[in-house]
């Protein structure tokens, strides 16, 4: 009798194991930012603002307040589903393009830019946040990278990241310094 209660035991413990043994670490989402929009305009009274579900990933800029700024936006896909942008910030936020350090609300990126005037004008900025079927989708770590030259530069955000703020000071022969910040999303 012992002899056949003893595989059905050694099955039965080995069922209860199965079952107790916690589950692996879920497959971590993929994460693309395909190019999208690259317009270039005359920095002085202009207005960018990215297409629909883009977000802004890189600016340069080359002269003085009249010369040319190129903006760059990309489209985010998680799991190769493109991520929905809601622009909450529909007025934008005004700072003094001569001396301004602008970063966006948490998990929101730059969606677009606007600049009045001459180096002594207003640029004002414009956010949305990310959303992935409907759940959010976070933008962290932030970093700073490194001063330029604003009248000779461009920088394009790294591999996964947006761009969610600038700094400047002086006119256009001053410093200028993005914050990117890397998307990541935990379900």
């Amino acid at each position: 009798m012992l002899k056949n209660t003893l595989p059905a035991a050694l099955a039965a413990a080995a069922v209860a194991a199965l079952t107790l043994v916690p589950a692996g670490p879920a497959s971590a989402a993929t994460i693309e930012i395909r190019p999208g929009q690259v317009s270039t305009l005359k920095q002085s009274n202009s207005k960018f603002m990215c297409p629909t579900n883009e977000v802004l990933i890189g600016r340069g800029h080359r002269g003085d307040e009249n010369g040319d700024t190129t903006f760059s936006c990309g489209r985010i896909y998680i799991d190769g589903v493109q991520v929905t942008v809601l622009r909450l910030d529909i007025w934008g936020t005004t700072t003094d393009e001569n001396n301004h350090d602008y970063h966006t609300p948490a998990n929101e990126a730059i969606t677009g830019i606007r600049h009045d005037g001459d180096e002594n004008g207003d640029t004002i900025y414009y956010s949305g946040a990310l959303f992935w079927q409907g759940k959010a989708v976070q933008i962290t770590p932030r970093q700073l990278e490194g001063w330029v030259r604003e009248n000779n530069h461009a920088s394009m955000a790294g591999t996964n990241q947006v761009m969610t703020g600038r700094r400047h000071t002086g006119d256009e022969n001053g410093w200028t310094q993005y914050e990117y910040g890397w998307i990541s999303y935990s379900g």
